[in-house]
């Protein structure tokens, strides 16, 4: 229910502050909510960080802090996740099956082995180019590199200072979400062997973090599962 539907007796409890920028500060946690709830992704620290009138650092601290209130406080269906660099709210494990049902969202596509193996490398190597995923799996890589960016799983990231200025790749804050990270440090210490079975298995394992309209194209999309004519 929104203020305007709220009643004179609500609407009178509503802090006074709110109806400014100014009050934000004083109200951090609820206004944080209220934001990261109507944004569907994750905000960044320093956009927060101006709306709060506190330095991005300052803000995340309170993010991390007010987390581990907030998800393990009173049973809800959502989750605070904080990220390095940006926040979010996202939808529980455990209720992404009534959730699919009642939004009527098929289950999602599934990475091919060669795509798995392709995010392994740019994971645990990042930033690389795509000559460098290509020696390193020893084929041509160009199908699985344009379909993970298709899906917002790497990004570009610069070019290598080098003759041709080839495009050097990384991953993206949708890769952390589908994997269930919050960082890339949380990824496991392997050999680059064991890095592509690590992914695919956290893959199969992790929290769907977010299902709303701007993630449901990636995460519980309707495309099939991918066909790499590579391999």
């Amino acid at each position: 229910m929104n203020i305007t539907e709220q009643t004179p007796e609500q609407n009178k409890a509503l802090p006074t502050t709110l109806s400014s920028i100014e009050g934000a500060a004083e109200h951090f946690e609820e206004v944080l909510e209220a934001v990261l709830f109507a944004a569907g992704h994750p905000v960044g620290y320093d956009k927060l960080g101006e709306l709060f009138s506190m330095s991005p650092s300052i803000v995340r601290e309170r993010v991390i802090a007010y987390a581990e209130v907030y998800n393990s406080s009173a049973p809800r269906g959502i989750l605070l996740l904080p990220y390095d660099s940006s926040c979010q709210l996202c939808t529980k494990e455990t209720y992404l099956p009534h959730i699919r049902v009642a939004l009527g969202i098929r289950r999602s596509g599934t990475l091919s082995n060669s795509s798995i193996e392709v995010l392994a490398v740019i994971a645990y190597h990042q930033p690389v180019t795509r000559a460098y995923i290509d020696t390193v799996r020893g084929v041509d890589s160009s199908y699985a590199v344009s379909s993970l960016l298709e899906r917002g799983l790497i990004e570009s990231v610069g070019r290598l200072d080098a003759p041709g200025r080839p495009m050097l790749y990384g991953t993206t804050s949708d890769f952390l979400r589908c994997f269930g990270l919050s960082s890339l440090s949380e990824l496991p210490g392997v050999s680059s062997e064991e890095a592509a079975d690590i992914l695919a298995r956290m893959r199969r394992n992790a929290m769907e973090p977010d299902i709303s309209e701007n993630q449901i194209s990636m995460d519980v999309g309707e495309a099939p599962a991918e066909e790499d004519p590579t391999t």
